[in-house]
This record gives structure tokens, C-alpha cells and sequence, in this order.
């Protein structure tokens, strides 16, 4: 699943090609990947709800995107552009077998594929969109927390690990496994220690550097990760650039030197230097 620098790029670059072009008509070619009826607009705004994308219309309706896993969205138009899971889709003729819904705009198509089936296009009215219960219980982003709300949140759930409690979307919107895995690093806490134990300075500056990384990946267009690319098909360098630990087992700490070691946190992947964060 893409992580929100990821999708943060995909809405700027997707921003460039369809805003203020007419929606004309909608395919729908599997019904699992269609939620609602069809609707035809200009579009007027693409938003980002951590991982969703909205793309607001001016007939007063919006669509509702989550790529999920394997999700992509390849426009068609003058040029192509490709954003999402890489595969043969990106320079394949369109539509294939891949390909659940199709947008037709004034001047291009926009092809949502999805493998396994697991993304999603839902219409809503625009007033509706924070409403929807997907939308609703996504908590702020660090970008929107203060400091004090971050520590509150923590306080309530003071028996779960920090990296258990920063990657539930309802405490804090945002936070993946490469991302909290940096954030934690980069202020010197163990993934395992109990979030009630966090004191408020360290909640500070965990919330800040959370901000920090991520502002960091979207500038350089997100992760490199095997699944997702920018919108022009290229992809991000944050791993390349800047990852001090995600990925890096095996490699000296960037601090004091230490081998960086990767361990099991909750189920996940977790990279950590075993001296930095006792």
C-alpha cells in the first residue's frame, strides 16, 4: 500500500493533466471497483485524505480514490502518464484485463487498474466527503497535531508499543512502516517502548520529526519502493536521498556507527540501531 508521501506526489502530478477538463463518462467494467452512480463534471480540485484522493467536480459531486495495493491510475491523453503499482500497464494498449473503471475526459482517459481488486472509486456529494465513514475515522495529520494532542493521544493507549500506536490511522493520519521507522530513529525511541511512557518532550519532537521525513520524502517524490511510482512514471529517491535506517540492515548508523539491525514490531519489519534507541 502506497504511504501518504506517495500519494501526496500522485495528486500533484495527477493535478497537472485533469484539472478543469469535463468528466464525459464512466466505465465500469467491474462493479466491486465502483461504488455508486455515475457522474459527469469539470473537475475543479484534487484533495488528499491521508491515503485517499478526492476529486471534486463542479456538478457538486466527488470521487473518492484509494489505490489499496495494487491500484494505478494512467491517464491517456496527448502524452501518457502513469502513477501507482508499476507494471506493463504503464506502455500497455489500454484497457486489459487489469482495467476496472475508465474515466473519460474532453481530451484523455483516465484508467483506474487494480490486480487484486482491493481499490476503490466512490462517488459522494462533496458535502458528504468528510463524512464518509472511510474519511471519518482517519485521525489528524502530523502536519495538523499539535504537540499536546499527539501526547493526549499517546496517553490513551499507554499499554500498546509507540510503533503499534503511530501507525493506527485513527491516533495519527499518515504514519507507514518507512515512516515511522524514521521518525522513531530520528528521535532516539524504540519501537517496543510503551506509548504511555513517552514523555511530553519526546512526543514533541517524535511529532516533528514524523513531519520532517515526510516532508522530506514528498519533495523528493516519495519512496522508492517496488510498488509505487510518481505520476510521470519516474520514480521517488527518498530511500536513495535520505532513509537513515528503512532498508539499511547491515549498514553503520549514521550517528554513532553501530550496525543497524532489523527486527519484528507487532508483525512488521522494523529497522532500528540497537544503541541510539534502547
Amino acid at each position: 500500500m502506497p504511504e501518504l508521501p506517495e500519494v501526496e506526489t500522485i495528486r500533484r502530478g495527477l493535478s497537472k493533466f485533469i484539472i478543469k477538463q469535463k468528466l464525459k463518462n464512466t466505465q465500469i467494467l467491474c462493479q466491486k471497483s465502483f461504488i455508486g452512480s455515475p457522474t459527469t463534471g469539470t473537475v475543479i480540485d484534487i484533495r488528499r485524505f491521508g491515503k485517499a484522493l478526492i476529486i471534486d467536480l463542479d456538478d457538486g459531486k466527488s470521487l473518492i480514490i484509494h489505490l489499496r495495493m495494487t491500484g494505478q491510475l494512467i491517464y491517456d491523453g496527448k502524452d501518457r502518464y502513469a502513477a501507482g503499482h508499476p507494471s506493463d500497464n504503464f506502455t500497455a494498449k489500454l484497457p486489459n484485463k487489469q482495467t476496472r473503471v475508465i474515466l473519460e475526459f474532453n481530451e484523455g482517459t483516465l484508467y483506474f487498474n487494480d490486480q487484486r481488486k482491493f481499490g476503490f472509486i466512490k462517488v459522494v456529494p462533496t458535502s458528504e466527503v468528510l463524512n464518509d465513514s472511510f474519511i471519518k475515522k482517519l485521525a489528524k495529520e502530523p502536519w495538523d497535531m499539535t504537540p499536546e494532542e499527539f501526547y493526549q493521544k499517546l496517553q490513551k493507549h499507554p499499554k500498546s508499543c509507540i510503533k503499534a500506536t503511530i501507525l493506527d490511522q485513527t491516533i495519527i493520519c499518515g504514519l507507514g512502516n518507512i515512516y515511522a521507522d524514521e521518525a522513531l530513529f530520528a528521535s532516539h525511541i524504540h519501537p517496543e517502548r510503551k506509548s504511555g511512557d513517552i514523555s511530553k518532550k519526546e512526543a514533541k519532537e517524535l511529532l516533528q520529526v514524523a513531519r520532517d521525513v515526510m516532508d522530506k520524502s514528498i519533495a523528493s517524490g516519495g519512496s522508492t519502493m517496488a510498488t509505487y511510482v510518481k505520476a510521470d512514471g519516474t520514480k521517488g529517491d527518498y530511500l536513495e536521498l535520505f532513509a537513515q535506517v528503512f532498508r539499511r540492515e547491515g549498514q553503520p548508523c549514521p550517528f554513532c556507527g553501530t550496525e543497524i539491525i532489523k527486527i519484528r514490531v507487532t508483525g512488521r519489519g522494523t529497522h532500528i540501531c540497537p544503541r541510539c534507541q534502547k
